[in-house]
């Protein structure tokens, strides 16, 4: 195979990143390599998750499906068996999809016993790919078994080796997170992955589909040094929020209850604290950290991408970065993935095709247009020759990469978020909602935020003049036009886009047909 066409792919997601935190979008973050990896390739700056939290955001990635069609909506939420995937699709072109990291998928419970071991975690692994090395929120035995192996004692609660310890100097006068965890920049999950992803490249000799996942920047907010004080909290920009949490509350009941549930100590990973509520140098910190295991992240990035060079392999590769979704840091007093706002859910895509037809695209932004998750997978197969199944909520981004503008595209992008509690039934009761109407649906442009919830009020954002979504406009009489226009193109979303089964075939006395269409 000659250089600069497509023999291996690559395909990056680092969870819970903003799409702002690149220092090439303008941004405090240093980015270097993924900067390099930009120039030379294809940025998207409209891209939107579909879902969320972890489990559901990166289904809808592997499998080109919104939510409303694959219903794993939360983490735990069994995905149903009968759905391919990107993995399944690449093995019928010949590629051997393995994994390095994790994609939290829930196993079908259907034909499986009780006591199925797979039915006791929720950081299951997607069909089709094969393991290399796990390393979750959940579960991370040969990261674990490194760092005992480096000497670095494990706590009785293993990830607490993520979590700094207030004692280290400096923590309590700038800020808890400040402390670095219990390991340096070499041992940590993000080296760790790194190291078998260079490793893989390194010896691994036929055409190759490696999906590498890394953990950071999701929380605990804990940066090993250096990255725990690359930067200064005095530097790092308040969340934008109203005055009070009082006035925030005030927008929604939902975000009522949210930012209730906010302020009970723990709610937010590895922080055992109230994190809604802290002082602003204690926000300013944890920010800080945040850009720190960005910057940790694109430096082993920066080796990943090397080895590729350096073993002659880059020209040939497939690079895709990305990130299941993003994260509120404070904004609107929120911290984690949650509801409606822009910063749960608005994340980074950056694409370095080789192929001389992507030439023209190089060190471009696309602007202009959205783009969405589902977008992915229908790229990858469109790029190795594929056949994209119908299936697929997505689009091939191939044209971008060819720099040409698509004939027709999607004005606006969608999200859902299902709040349902199974656990405690907490929302269902507060509200007096069912469990099936504990779910909001978003449709997102250039001019307006939409937001539908099924059994509560909705939300209506003017995005030009109030980028910040701070005030709801759907009670308004003045935008009683654009409530209803935007809750009709909702429904004709839904109704273009809802799960097709057969509805594409028809058998007749002349045989099978079978019609091929966009849904664009």
């Amino acid at each position: 195979m000659a250089k600069n066409e497509i023999r291996n792919i690559l395909l990056i997601t680092a969870d819970q990143w903003r799409a702002d935190c690149l220092s090439s979008a303008g941004h405090l973050v240093q980015t270097p390599n993924l900067d390099k990896l930009a120039a030379d390739g294809l940025a998207f700056r409209k891209h939107f998750t579909q879902c969320l939290p972890c489990g559901p955001s990166r289904t809808s990635l592997l499998t080109s499906m919104y939510a409303m069609n694959h219903r794993h909506v939360q983490n735990g939420t069994p995905l149903d068996a009968n759905f391919t995937n990107i993995a399944k699709e690449a093995r019928k072109q010949g590629y051997d999809p393995i994994l390095y990291g994790y994609t939290d998928t829930p196993a079908d419970p259907r034909g499986r016993a009780e006591s199925d071991p797979d039915l006791l975690t929720y950081a299951g692994v997607m069909p089709g790919f094969r393991v290399g090395s796990l390393v979750s929120e959940e579960l991370a035995i040969d990261w674990f078994g490194q760092l005992e192996r480096e000497g670095i004692r494990l706590p009785e609660n293993q990830f607490d080796i993520t979590i700094g310890s207030p004692d280290y100097p400096g923590a309590k006068a700038r800020g808890h997170a400040y402390a670095p965890p219990g390991y340096g920049k070499e041992n940590s999950d993000t080296a760790f992955i790194a190291d078998k992803l260079v490793d893989f490249i390194k010896v691994y000799r036929q055409p190759w589909f490696v999906h590498g996942v890394f953990l950071r920047p999701h929380p605990p907010l804990f940066a090993p040094e250096p990255y725990n004080s690359m930067y200064d909290p005095s530097d790092v920009a308040l969340p934008h929020r109203a005055e009070t949490v009082g006035k925030e509350q005030r927008q929604h009941p939902y975000l009522e209850q949210a930012l209730e549930k906010m302020a009970e100590s723990g709610n937010y990973m590895g922080h055992e604290y109230n994190v809604r509520d802290l002082p602003d140098h204690e926000i300013q910190q944890m920010r800080a950290a945040y850009y720190g295991l960005i910057s940790e992240v694109d430096d082993q990035l920066g080796r990943v991408i090397q080895t590729l060079k350096d073993t002659d392999q880059y020209d040939n590769t497939l690079i895709i970065f990305t990130s299941d979704h993003a994260e509120q840091l404070g904004d609107h007093w929120l911290w984690g993935k949650l509801g409606y706002f822009d910063e749960s859910c608005h994340i980074p895509l950056i694409i370095r095709d080789p192929r001389k037809e992507a030439d023209a695209s190089r060190g471009q932004t696309v602007e202009s247009h959205f783009t969405e998750a589902v977008d992915i997978m229908p790229t990858v197969l469109d790029l190795i020759d594929g056949t994209v199944p119908m299936q697929c909520d997505g689009h091939s981004l191939r044209c971008f990469l060819e720099g040409e503008q698509p004939e027709k595209w999607r004005s606006e992008v969608h999200w859902e978020y299902d709040f349902r509690d199974l656990k405690n039934f907490s929302l269902e009761q507060k509200f007096d909602l069912t469990s099936d109407q504990c779910v909001m649906t978003i449709i997102r442009d250039d001019s307006y935020k939409y937001v539908h919830f099924t059994a509560l009020p909705p939300l209506l954002f003017d995005l030009k003049k109030d980028p910040e979504e701070s005030l709801d406009l759907a009670k308004d009489p003045e935008h009683f036009e654009v409530v209803l226009r935007y809750a009709q193109k909702m429904l004709s979303w839904r109704q273009n886009y809802a799960a097709r089964g057969m509805s594409h075939m028809q058998i007749t006395t002349q045989g099978m047909i079978n019609r091929q269409y966009s849904r664009i």
